[in-house]
């Protein structure tokens, strides 16, 4: 097969991808090779491609291809996730363009709607990924809420409820005003925001007396219910024990508690409690038996039950009560206030603590053998230091709230009966004999039943997901799920460490009793080049699909790869990509070199080819073994960068300039096959990082079978070392590089050959001696037992070489020079000796310092002498 001339990405990537899907190249079935296996942390349904899947899939693929070309069986499961908040947003706001309110439709009416907006839209990023390149079995392709999925959920649903480990009850929860939901802790993120310290009067009931207390949320007001101080309080020793105040605009009659929880220091030492919007207010609520009134409709406007703003949005009231409160003469003041708020991680609303009947999942049981297998490394993170965000997090773990007031998701299984009480059933059918043996009604039927409306946290779909792809909760013992499972290698953000990777640890324990995966890799947050975390918001996130059309997937993988590492933010830099490409460019043109090279069978290789050959052998060799290591270490950049340099520096840098045959002459079969066996090494070694251009030049190494591709062929394997040829040849290296900067320095041109001087021993490399004369030019290599002043001197280790200048260089000028260098160190002596003849100095100074001025006599004076005996000699 012939390659262009130019190197040209979009005319080879499409044409590969379609070649390695057509011959099923990625596609794995259980058999009696060892598997390794990745499950892709499945993009929402509602995504598409940004930078931080770049990164995440392309170190998934290198892994992936990697292990394949290892001779494992490899298997890369790719899918989506349902994306309940997110995905019922994308199709309300439809169906709003279309003039249609959810609030008009049935449920089954929106969740065809819904299933219509999947069909066409979701999915989308897992065709981006393949211009990427991710070489997934895209046969196995698995949706969160397909029916196995969604069987499996609720089988393991009804499995914890049955097992006590699920409960129903009213708790105070994070309210999501947009979306109308419950979230998780996981799902509430906090900021920093800047605000206001209202300070209220609130007049103590039968005096003229008031107290005054500081909130950050006066809106509240609304469903205060007591008000509290710390009984240690001096400042509120004269309360009666009975005192009541009056709550500021509303007028209700609320006693005041004490309680040590109010912090004397903090504002005025008096707290309103509203406790059924503060987990800490709800909580003396509880303890003390007082009533909770709820102010808030679930879209965070106010309700009807104080008579007051009514259906007005909260931050509107806070706005609005400020002035209401200052013309009542109730407020006392205001600050400015900056403290941390919640967020929705979905839906970046201000989140409202709202209390709820939910569904939770208790956590402590599940998270004990979790934390174990990580602590004791049965789980490695990589970097390690999550390994302590992950222990705190687990060992302070919270119930779960997994129910969701959404109609996009897996329903919950839960259904009540007509006198109250509910079941748990898989199935409609299931739920009905369980409800007639409760009930004691046989007569009962399907429609007595009530389902309940919510749904369950998408997060509870995909903490299964090692086991659920393998169809490992329906069928626990199938052979994909005892081939496959547990999993080798997880990649994702540290973002997601409680909301699925910790999850997924406790479900796998829980479902198969052995870890879901061996290893978590932890990527860092693509970044612009100024550190700004990229995002649509600040316009620095560029398009990877418009990267990929300039500069090919190749070209975009090696700018992920070359600046990541474990844990460590990316720094993203567009010319990056440029660099990717132009190392493509670098790739193509080396085979095209070599692919011109005129083959004479009846020429022997020479002395220099031959020792070059041996050397690149060992080289790559060397290169091998590291990045085995690096691989092992999972520092997958640093493997990358050897892999880049073995190519750019000593394959294109010095191999094919030491055997390159002269212009017009041809080149000896021997190392012409070495060569190209080392430029198939060197495809194979580079393919995991770069896939499509490596299976284009492989492809035309060599004549290939149809269906042979380079995603399947072995990884090369070091020679046998040879101890001493690295070692040796960089010692004829350095000679080469030495001569060529006597050239530089002298001004002498590259083609005029030298002659060369040695007082040889044991570090002259004399074995590489046709090699040096051929890579410096040398017209002879000549053994002396004297030094040469007149010659342009260096040393190599213990070896001292000689370049002879005469008849090379304008005498005078050189001996200008020298005289002006002579001058120079002259004169350095001078102030060297000034300070060293400094009887104070010398006594006073820190014997380190001393030290280092007669360093620096020592070696002026030999710089001195060597000068003087280069112009004596010129002379």
């Amino acid at each position: 097969m012939q390659i262009a001339d130019k190197y040209t990405p979009q005319q080879i990537e499409a044409k590969w991808y379609d070649y390695w899907i057509s011959h099923r190249l990625f596609h794995s079935e259980p058999d009696e090779r060892e598997p390794y296996t990745i499950v892709i942390p499945p993009p929402n349904v509602t995504g598409m491609l940004h930078m931080g899947h770049m990164l995440n899939n392309t170190l998934q693929d290198v892994l992936i291809r990697r292990a394949r070309m290892s001779g494992k069986n490899a298997c890369w499961v790719p899918g989506m996730d349902h994306a309940s908040i997110a995905t019922e947003a994308k199709v309300v706001a439809m169906l709003r363009e279309k003039g249609i309110e959810k609030s008009s439709l049935t449920r089954e009416e929106f969740l065809r709607y819904a299933w219509e907006w999947k069909e066409k839209y979701g999915g989308v990023i897992l065709k981006q990924l393949r211009k990427l390149g991710a070489s997934c079995d895209w046969e196995r392709t698995c949706f969160t809420m397909d029916d196995a999925r969604t069987e499996g959920v609720i089988r393991v649903f009804c499995d914890l409820y049955e097992k006590g480990r699920i409960y129903r009850g009213v708790r105070m929860v994070n309210w999501d005003p947009a979306a109308q939901t419950a979230l998780s802790d996981e799902e509430v993120v906090f900021k920093e925001s800047h605000g206001k310290l209202y300070y209220l009067r609130y007049r103590v009931e039968g005096t003229d007396r008031t107290i005054v207390v500081a909130t950050t949320r006066p809106e509240t007001i609304l469903g205060d219910t007591a008000l509290c101080v710390n009984p240690e309080d001096e400042r509120y020793q004269w309360l009666p024990a009975d005192a009541r105040v009056i709550v500021p605009l509303v007028g209700r009659s609320i006693p005041v508690i004490r309680d040590t929880y109010v912090d004397i220091g903090f504002g005025t030492g008096a707290l309103k409690v509203t406790p059924a919007h503060d987990v800490n207010d709800y909580m003396l609520g509880e303890k003390y038996g007082l009533e909770t009134i709820d102010i808030f409709n679930d879209d965070g406007t106010v309700n009807d039950k104080v008579g007051m703003y009514v259906g007005e949005d909260r931050f509107e009231v806070r706005r609005k009560i400020e002035g209401d409160l200052a013309a009542a003469g109730l407020l006392e003041k205001t600050e400015e206030y900056t403290n941390n708020v919640g967020y929705s991680e979905r839906t970046g609303v201000a989140i409202e603590p709202k209390l709820s009947m939910q569904w939770f999942l208790s956590m402590k049981e599940l998270a004990e053998p979790a934390t174990k297998a990580v602590m004791e490394g049965e789980i490695r993170f990589v970097p390690e230091k999550y390994r302590n965000t992950y222990r705190y997090w687990m060992e302070n773990i919270k119930d779960w709230c997994i129910s969701r007031q959404l109609w996009w998701g897996q329903r919950i299984p839960a259904y009540y009966l007509p006198k109250g009480g509910f079941v748990v059933a898989p199935t409609a059918e299931e739920a009905l004999e369980k409800a007639r043996a409760k009930s004691g009604d046989a007569t009962l039927q399907l429609t007595d039943l009530r389902q309940d409306e919510d749904v369950l946290d998408t997060w509870f779909s995909s903490w299964l997901w090692p086991i659920s792809v393998f169809d490992g909760i329906r069928h626990p013992h199938n052979p994909e799920i005892e081939y496959y499972y547990p999993t080798n290698d997880l990649v994702t953000g540290p973002d997601i460490i409680f909301f699925w990777v910790a999850r997924m640890i406790m479900a796998g324990y829980e479902y198969r009793g052995e870890k879901p995966f061996s290893n978590v890799y932890f990527t860092g947050i693509v970044r612009d080049k100024i550190g700004r975390k990229m995002s649509k918001q600040l316009g620095n996130s560029p398009d990877p699909l418009d990267l990929i059309a300039r500069y090919g997937a190749d070209g975009m993988r090696m700018a992920m790869l070359i600046s990541s590492s474990a844990g460590n933010d990316v720094m993203f830099d567009e010319a990056l990509c440029e660099q990717g490409r132009n190392f493509g460019n670098k790739i193509w043109n080396a085979y095209r070199l070599i692919n011109g090279w005129r083959v004479d069978a009846d020429r022997s290789q020479t002395e220099t080819e031959r020792s070059a050959v041996e050397w690149f052998e060992q080289a790559l060799g060397r290169s091998l073994r590291q990045i085995d290591e690096e691989f092992r270490s999972y520092r997958i950049s640093e493997a990358f960068k050897e892999a880049y340099r073995l190519f750019w520096d000593d394959f294109s840098g010095q191999y094919l300039e030491m055997v390159k045959p002269a212009y017009g002459e041809p080149a000896d079969a021997v190392t012409v096959a070495a060569t190209r066996g080392f430029f198939d090494a060197l495809m194979r070694l580079l393919h995991p990082f770069m896939p499509f251009i490596t299976e284009e030049i492989w492809q035309a190494l060599a004549p290939r079978a149809e269906g042979e591709s380079i995603c399947v062929a072995p990884m090369p394997q070091p020679a046998e070392e040879k101890p001493g040829v690295l070692a040796r040849f960089e010692l004829a290296h350095e000679v080469i590089t030495s001569v060529r900067s006597v050239r530089n320095q002298k001004n002498l041109p590259q083609k005029e050959t030298l002659a060369l001087e040695v007082i040889r021993d044991e570090n002259y490399p004399e074995e590489y001696a046709p090699l040096m004369r051929k890579m410096a030019n040398l017209s002879s290599i000549d053994f002396i037992t004297e030094k040469d002043p007149a010659a342009a001197a260096f040393l190599v280790k213990t070896t001292q070489y000689f370049v002879p200048m005469a008849g090379k260089i304008d005498t005078e000028a050189e001996i200008r020079k020298l005289s002006d260098d002579l001058a120079y160190y002259e004169g350095f002596l001078v102030s060297v000796m000034k300070k060293l003849s400094n009887e104070r100095f010398v006594q006073s100074a820190p014997e380190k310092v001393v030290a280092n001025e007669r360093a620096k006599q020592a070696d002026a004076e030999a710089k001195i002498a060597a000068l003087k005996e280069q112009i004596a000699a010129l002379r």
